[in-house]
């Protein structure tokens, strides 16, 4: 276990009544969502069961009755400011794989976060599943209090990224987002080129892959690319991250729409994040034969963050590469890491100021 929301001497139960004697503050705890440490249902450092992976979760979102994974530091008191942060898997994948492959539970005590990971029933997101997404928003909104949520953010791998461009074009979440962290998700204002093998590969089919496992290009992939080219009408900070082996060899443009939108300066210099550990997770239907573009076992890496400096309003604007990394390579730590600290940079307020 890689972090101190994951350290401690056992899993202890806190129950929804607990009061911080020690700071006299009652402690903040969600509706069928106890805090343990550490974390339900958290992966080893590998080899995570294919059991763990496939469990849906136990918090209940009360107007679909379906499930979810709800994150946060278990000494949160009452009235703390929070970020808050949803966190979309991606086509033919689940909640708690997604949990895994961006890792950002291991952080929620360090930056105080309250972190949200839904799954989709047919593994791939819809119109469909919209309801319950502004449920679950909804409900975590009505407990913790719009006024102490500092700022609430889309994360959303491969699909459950271009799920998130989707939803920002909506008007319940364009109100509401604060920023979007693509996770291989798509490019607002111009996108790298895909490597030519990308989605190609052999091992099981999407149908066959074992729970959790990653998937070919979802249907309606296309739409939701050419929905990128357009930019939507919502404001919000906005960071790419992609592995290099997913482009092609251009790799990510200089130049970037969104950024010129906020005025931003041009992009610095890539500033390396080096990570002398693996991720969690990996899809294992695509390594018989292995497909780099794809992505292979969990491993060491290097990510070189590009920053677009001084935008308008408290924007952050980015992209991050992973070397040597295709799409669904869990994150290791430190970049995990960086992303949140990027993410807890950028503006916030929209809740609050629907208040």
């Amino acid at each position: 276990m890689r972090s101190s929301a994951i350290a401690g001497l056992g899993a202890v139960l806190l129950a929804a009544s607990t009061v911080d004697l020690v700071a006299g503050q009652e402690a903040l705890r969600f509706a069928t969502a106890p805090c343990v440490t550490p974390p339900v249902r958290h992966c080893p450092d590998k080899d995570c069961p294919a059991d763990r992976i496939s469990h849906p979760g136990s918090v209940v979102e009360m107007t679909t009755r379906r499930t979810y994974y709800l994150d946060y530091p278990c000494d949160l008191k009452k009235g703390e400011p929070v970020t808050f942060v949803l966190n979309l898997h991606g086509g033919g994948s689940l909640g708690n794989w997604q949990r895994h492959y961006f890792p950002i539970v291991d952080y929620v005590d360090a930056y105080r976060l309250v972190v949200a990971s839904p799954n989709s029933p047919t593994r791939v997101w819809s119109e469909a599943d919209d309801e319950y997404l502004r449920g679950i928003v909804s409900s975590v909104v009505e407990q913790v209090g719009a006024a102490n949520i500092k700022a609430f953010w889309l994360a959303g791998h491969s699909q459950g990224g271009m799920t998130s461009n989707r939803l920002l074009r909506t008007e319940f979440f364009a109100a509401r987002v604060d920023g979007w962290l693509s996770l291989s998700g798509g490019r607002l204002g111009g996108a790298p080129g895909r490597a030519a093998s990308f989605g190609r590969g052999g091992g099981a089919t999407p149908a066959a892959a074992p729970p959790g496992a990653g998937a070919g290009p979802a249907p309606g992939v296309s739409a939701a690319v050419a929905a990128l080219r357009e930019l939507p009408a919502a404001d919000f900070s906005f960071i790419f991250t992609t592995g290099e082996r997913e482009m092609d060899a251009k790799g990510v443009p200089e130049a970037s729409a969104w950024a010129a939108r906020y005025g931003c300066g041009p992009r610095s210099e890539a500033r390396e994040i080096v990570d002398t550990r693996a991720g969690y997770i990996y899809d294992s239907s695509r390594q018989n034969p292995p497909n780099p573009s794809w992505g292979l076992l969990p491993a060491p890496g290097t990510a070189r963050v590009m920053v677009y400096p001084d935008c308008r309003d408290g924007r952050v604007v980015a992209d991050v590469v992973r070397l040597e990394k295709g799409h669904t390579e869990g994150l290791e730590p430190r970049v995990t890491e960086e992303l949140v600290k990027l993410m807890i940079q950028g503006r916030g307020g929209k809740l609050q100021a629907l208040r």
